[in-house]
């Protein structure tokens, strides 16, 4: 790399922070780590129409979430300051004045009336109005009248914006790291706005200016940007500054069909598309923190979404990730979002926490249910987490522990024969001697008694769990026996003989 690698996530504070935008951040942060460079956050915020309160800290939050906070940003390390655009504003005016006097952009004093006018007649005859070369010379710009005339004007308080004068009939030849060779015909182009009439930037000429002063090294951001990189790279050239390198990141496809993962796809599916939980006056947006899902597996399974290291190896902790991730390894097509393979991930990580961790989040729910209890959540917890992907869902694998059961299952209970109340009435006999109660030595003591007597397991083994459980589910009996102890195991049977 020829210079020091900094790169930048730079998001606007329109709404909450979409999935997509977490993953160009992701790779961001992975891309600075992997060259020992800096991540640094910017804030996009020159469109002060679609500035949404709360936006900005929600992007810092979530950034904290995921454990890819910014080394560089608002109220952190302000080597390059301020990192909010729109207290950058003195800035911009005098580059974009610089454009105007080396010919590279003019004044554009067009009304939004004259210009509709212009688009209504262009529709009429079948036409689509761009504004660039071919008519330039015809609207009401700076290109047609004299220097003093137009001093008069902006002199006078007339309203204009500043447009980027294209180049005419050139072939521009660019390079993606992702996409390798890309080409683009300047007469295709239009003259973009460059500064508009509220003395504030496009994110066009506030974001080449910014990342030219903030020593942006590599541009990686979603492929939706691809078709700005002409004018960007042209601005560069215009200012007679190193560009960047660029690289654009395939889209987040939905689960179902073609096209952007959008909010509408997770609300009708039913999964997050927003890392944490938003909420406006529309209603709340479900986040996957609040799903239970751990950061952990957020990070592994964007990453995945069109990356990968060459091998077959799914998971990945952040550090592996820094070592591993390779801009030449992300994909040119779409990934498609896939929350089954999502909830995969959580499962796995789920697995590796320990049982401690996961039994201070169970704590809380049992509580809410209204439960005091002396059980062992952690050992709980170690025998049902293999079956659960979130915390949330151990109430509903482990209620039994914590309340006998009511009703039992109209299936399960065709196991409940005749000569099943007896045989009940016979293991409580067994069990209500044992003085060391665990799970091995009951196990061992019962089972030989079924030895002895030649009964079959299932004849036993059944009707005592559905008389435990309520149900033929849970992990093995002989723990759960154990862990709800020796009177609730006795005072379950005798229910169960009594009800069915």
């Amino acid at each position: 790399m020829s210079r020091p690698v900094r790169v930048r996530f730079a998001p606007s504070p329109t709404g909450p922070l979409h999935i997509g935008g977490v993953r160009t951040a992701l790779f961001n942060y992975l891309f600075a780590k992997k060259h020992n460079g800096v991540f640094y956050l910017r804030i996009e915020d020159t469109d002060q129409n679609r500035f949404v309160p709360g936006a900005e800290a929600y992007i810092m939050e979530a950034l904290e979430w995921l454990g890819i906070s910014p080394s560089e940003t608002i109220g952190k390390n302000e080597r390059f300051g301020p990192y909010r655009q729109s207290e950058r504003k003195p800035i911009y005016k005098a580059y974009a004045d610089q454009l105007v006097n080396t010919g590279w952009a003019y004044y554009a004093f067009d009304t939004a009336e004259a210009l509709d006018a212009h688009r209504k007649q262009h529709e009429a005859e079948g036409k689509t109005f761009i504004y660039n070369w071919h008519n330039r010379e015809k609207l009401d710009t700076s290109l047609v009248h004299s220097k003093e005339v137009i001093e008069k004007r902006i002199a006078a308080g007339e309203d204009y914006v500043i447009r980027f004068k294209t180049p005419v009939n050139e072939t521009l030849y660019l390079k993606d790291i992702i996409r390798g060779d890309v080409k683009f015909e300047t007469n295709l182009l239009d003259d973009k706005v460059l500064f508009k009439s509220d003395g504030m930037p496009t994110y066009h000429l506030a974001n080449i200016v910014d990342d030219h002063l903030m020593e942006t090294s590599h541009v990686i951001r979603g492929e939706e940007w691809l078709p700005s990189m002409p004018l960007h790279c042209l601005l560069y050239k215009a200012f007679g500054w190193d560009a960047p390198e660029f690289a654009h990141l395939p889209l987040i496809l939905k689960p179902i069909g073609n096209g952007k993962l959008s909010k509408r796809d997770g609300d009708k599916m039913g999964f997050p598309v927003f890392p944490l939980e938003w909420k406006n006056e529309e209603g709340i947006s479900s986040g996957y923190r609040e799903k239970g899902f751990f950061p952990e597996a957020v990070i592994n399974f964007l990453a995945l979404l069109g990356w990968n290291d060459g091998t077959d190896q799914e998971l990945f902790s952040l550090e592996e990730l820094v070592s591993k991730f390779d801009l030449n390894r992300v994909h040119k097509s779409g990934a498609k979002f896939d929350p089954e393979k999502n909830k995969w991930f959580n499962h796995q990580y789920l697995q590796k926490q320990s049982d401690t961790l996961l039994a201070a989040s169970f704590s809380p729910i049992v509580a809410e249910k209204g439960i005091s209890t002396v059980l062992d959540l952690t050992r709980i917890v170690s025998l049902i987490k293999e079956r659960a992907h979130f915390v949330a869902e151990f109430w509903d694998l482990a209620d039994y522990f914590f309340i006998a059961p009511t009703t039992y299952d109209e299936k399960a209970s065709k196991n409940w024969k005749e000569e099943t109340p007896e045989l009940m009435q016979q293991l409580i006999a067994i069990i209500n001697p044992i003085e060391d109660f665990t799970s091995m030595t009951i196990e061992t003591l019962v089972k030989e008694w079924l030895t002895q007597n030649e009964i079959g397991m299932g004849r036993v083994m059944q009707p005592f769990r559905l008389s435990l459980v309520g149900a033929l589910k849970g992990p093995h009996l002989f723990d759960i026996v154990e862990l709800i102890g020796k009177e609730e195991t006795i005072k379950r049977l005798e229910k169960a003989i009594a009800t069915l």
